[in-house]
């Protein structure tokens, strides 16, 4: 990995536009399959399924007798694991429920917000390099404890035909309604507008490639979304307590993904960064992904030697990391030093994949430097909330002449009225 002064990596940081190369053509090749789903419905879904996916589909919803195959396909360990997966994490998403609440004044004004569920909701669920029932699991549960009243899945098919046995189960697991054999732009906006086969859907969540990234920007408006997820990132904070072979591998765990992932290190220890860029070359060699694992290292791996722990954390912050691993002594006092950070681990036994699959906390995170502004999905993402008003006759008039004042200020003369004939006749 290379290895680099903060100085040199703002620089380069700072050279880099952000946009895609081919940003316009995958744009417009996703304008085009939105409008031909809209327009063609499931003839457009089966003819993007051949041309993509390369199989000829007789049905988009997967049956009954292919979940029973599934079944049989999936060791009894993985079923354990994923039902041990399913509790931690709805016990860790049972907290984000949100309750409607109403506050009762003596002069007869009721003022509240009452929290409503999504009536549907659908999940994107990427297929191609890997299989990903990890996904099912994080966006399904807090979509259900929320109360969502139908939740479906979109994934791709292999050249089969065929769902991945793993995914399927995570989605049997967690009481998904349908899943359908569609991936790319194609499905996004099946989901946005619906078809013959394909319920429209009140917001579309789950990660997916750049098409699919597009394909939810494009239709957000029309239809609600978690967040326009870019490629996995990792940043790990390492001083001399941390582990180097710890350090270098959490770092792969996250180049596997794809060649455009990113996997930053900052340290304030030249000896230990020296430590770590060795490690990384040497497990790279040991990996089944070391291809998209080099590329991704390649692109997007550094390793950058700040002065101190400030300066570290400023980095961090500029950074606004998808992942943060703080591999430093006494981690949780630093804690107040991250502003900008999707999901934090602390020490060097909270490795990014113990968050990915099992201790509870959710893995769909925002990406890109959205962690600025933006947070993990949860189960306040499935909701919507709706201001309650009530004004006793009494208790509208004593405020009337304030509203009509601030109305006439904003030249608004009929909201003005609205209050003035109700004044009148409390008047009268």
């Amino acid at each position: 990995m290379k290895i680099m002064t903060v100085g040199q990596f703002r620089e380069e940081k700072n050279s880099l536009s952000g946009i895609p190369d081919n940003s316009a053509e995958i744009d417009k090749t996703v304008l085009d399959i939105i409008q031909d789903v809209r327009d063609s419905g499931d003839a457009a879904l089966f003819r993007y399924t051949a041309e993509f996916d390369g199989v000829d589909l007789e049905q988009l919803a997967v049956s009954p007798e292919e979940f029973t195959e599934a079944r049989s396909a999936v060791s009894d360990s993985l079923m354990t694991a994923l039902k041990q997966a399913q509790e931690n994490i709805a016990a860790f998403h049972k907290n984000q429920k949100e309750k409607s609440w109403f506050t009762n004044r003596a002069d007869g004004v009721i003022l509240g917000q009452q929290v409503t569920p999504l009536e549907n909701a659908g999940i994107y669920v990427p297929g191609g390099k890997a299989a990903y029932p990890s996904t099912v699991l994080m966006n399904v549960i807090p979509a259900k404890l929320a109360g969502v009243g139908k939740i479906c899945i979109t994934t791709p098919p292999d050249s089969d035909g065929k769902i991945s046995p793993e995914v399927l189960m995570a989605a049997k697991l967690t009481g998904v309604d349908e899943v359908y054999k569609l991936g790319g732009a194609q499905a996004i906006a099946a989901l946005a507008y619906g078809t013959e086969s394909v319920e429209k859907v009140a917001k579309i969540v789950g990660p997916g490639n750049a098409f699919v990234a597009r394909a939810k920007k494009w239709v957000y408006g029309d239809v609600a979304i978690d967040m326009i997820a870019g490629p996995s990132e990792i940043c790990v904070v390492a001083d001399e307590t941390a582990q180097p072979e710890f350090a270098a591998a959490d770092l792969l765990s996250q180049a596997e993904h794809d060649e455009q992932a990113r996997a930053i290190c900052i340290t304030v220890s030249q000896a230990l960064a020296e430590k770590i860029s060795k490690s990384v070359s040497h497990q790279t060699g040991q990996l089944e992904r070391k291809e998209i694992i080099q590329k991704s290292l390649d692109a997007n791996g550094k390793i950058i030697l700040a002065n101190n722990l400030s300066e570290a954390f400023d980095v961090v912050n500029e950074i606004a990391p998808e992942h943060l691993q703080l591999m430093i002594e006494n981690p949780g006092e630093k804690l107040g030093m991250v502003q900008n950070a999707g999901a934090i681990f602390l020490g060097n036994y909270a490795p990014e994949p113990l968050g990915d699959y099992f201790a509870g906390p959710n893995h769909t995170l925002p990406t890109s430097g959205t962690a600025v502004f933006s947070s993990p999905l949860g189960v306040y993402d499935f909701v919507k909330k709706s201001s309650i008003i009530q004004y006793s006759r009494q208790a509208l008039h004593k405020a009337s002449d304030s509203i009509i004042t601030l109305a006439n200020a904003e030249g608004l003369t009929a909201h003005a009225n609205s209050i003035q004939v109700r004044k009148d006749v409390n008047d009268a």
